[in-house]
């Protein structure tokens, strides 16, 4: 993956009676399209990192993720597909030994290593003697955090917000992992505009960490930005009736499959809040009749 290979993913608008009944255009960038086997956003944040390994002499990715982690999917692929080798450190030692999820598996199928830590290891992970360990494992690696959100994570997805410049939203939605999609989108966005984020688990530290997140990338704060807890629907990875049947219904007005970890929880969320009317107040995220409202499908 290199510089020459980077393009902008689509827009679309959401034709949806929700939204005109709100008085809303909604809009989708499908990021989800950007780069299928590495997927959309997560190629943003891993594209400058497989750069600044290769800079530096590195054969190696290292990087961390649960179960079910897209992220160390995509890393697998991302490696793979520059020549690098992957090393996926997984949440939970119980499975160890047991047969591997299907995103572990790809994961697995693409040359990633996987070595599974106890959740008191995971705890203390990004500590400098745990990587230290890992790296007497694995050799020396470039390590990066969960979800990509790193310095260079986060100055990959600037791109995002700038594609987004000329679109006419007021407002730009995205889900929320560990900051770092939306660190950096709010940095690309023009003036006038706001990242709004949909946190998709309780976090009390998610604003804290995006904030130093874009210290790290920018050496401060960066665009208007803001969090919305209302898509959480009981933490990181859980599901309810309620999401799994918006899934089923959004699938069978617009065609598209949304990940019921992210995506799925942000336009839920949103849907219910115009259906229920947009008022003047905090609770409407800013969002009112005649805006324009983008949302990133980040796949």
């Amino acid at each position: 993956m290199s510089p020459e290979r980077e393009r902008s993913s689509p827009v679309q608008e959401l034709d949806d009676e929700r939204a005109r009944r709100a008085g809303v255009r909604l809009l989708l960038k499908r990021d989800d399209l950007l780069h299928p086997p590495v997927s959309g956003t997560k190629w943003r944040k891993l594209q400058p990192n497989l750069a600044r390994a290769r800079r530096e002499g590195h054969d190696t990715l290292l990087t961390f993720g649960g179960a079910y982690s897209n992220h160390l999917r995509a890393a697998a692929a991302a490696g793979r597909e520059a020549g690098l080798r992957t090393v996926g450190v997984v949440r939970g030692d119980e499975l160890r030994g047991r047969e591997l999820n299907p995103v572990l598996a790809q994961a697995a199928a693409d040359g990633m290593e996987l070595e599974f830590v106890s959740r008191a290891a995971w705890r203390t992970r990004m500590d400098p003697a745990s990587l230290d360990a890992l790296q007497r494992t694995y050799g020396r690696a470039w390590v990066v955090p969960e979800g990509g959100s790193n310095a260079e994570g986060v100055g990959g997805c600037v791109a995002l917000g700038e594609e987004l410049r000329d679109c006419g939203a007021q407002v730009v939605c995205c889900s929320v992992g560990t900051g770092g999609m939306l660190a950096g989108l709010a940095a690309g966005l023009g003036p006038g505009q706001r990242a709004l984020g949909f946190a998709a688990l309780a976090h009390a530290d998610l604003a804290a960490e995006t904030a130093e997140l874009q210290r790290q990338a920018f050496g401060g704060p960066r665009g208007d930005w803001a969090l919305d807890g209302s898509a959480v629907f009981g933490g990181y990875g859980r599901r309810s009736p309620e999401l799994d049947a918006f899934r089923v219904d959004f699938e069978q007005r617009h065609g598209i499959a949304l990940d019921p970890t992210y995506e799925a929880k942000l336009l839920c969320a949103l849907f219910a809040r115009l259906e229920r009317g947009l008022g003047p107040g905090p609770e409407a995220g800013g969002i009112a009749p005649g805006m324009t409202v983008a949302v990133v499908v980040a796949g």
